[in-house]
């Protein structure tokens, strides 16, 4: 009986514990349909668990700069792909094409996929 009792509440802690965790995967923040070309100037780049994040400011066509926080892929895949924490600098110009969110704040999905220098030439991932 204790056993059957200790698997019952296992089972259902487990339970409780998996809808967070996938919530936590879900993109549905972002518009994956519609996306938008960025260029700016990298302010900081996270290379941190969970997920990896770009600061960008971009400039607006009356000057002022937004400050965009564009999340990324884990630091795992992007290792996959060559990149590391010392890929990109503050300061590196970037051109990127990411997925907005949804809600219009300044913020987005980024892939290295989709990103370049702002001249158009590819990141060295091997940096």
């Amino acid at each position: 009986m204790r056993t059957h009792l200790f698997g019952l509440l296992a089972s259902g802690a487990l339970a409780a514990m998996g809808g967070p965790a996938l919530a936590h995967h879900s993109n549905a923040m972002f518009d994956l349909q519609h996306l938008i070309e960025l260029e700016g100037v990298v302010q900081e780049y996270k290379f941190v668990s969970p997920h990896s994040f770009i600061v960008l400011q971009v400039k607006g066509a009356d000057g002022s700069i937004t400050v965009w926080n564009l999340e990324g892929q884990t630091p795992s895949a992007l290792v996959r792909e060559g990149w590391s924490r010392k890929t990109l600098k503050a300061g590196d110009e970037l051109k990127l094409k990411i997925a907005p969110l949804r809600s219009g704040a300044p913020g987005g999905w980024w892939t290295t996929g989709g990103t370049t220098y702002r001249d158009g030439k590819p990141i060295e991932a091997s940096q």
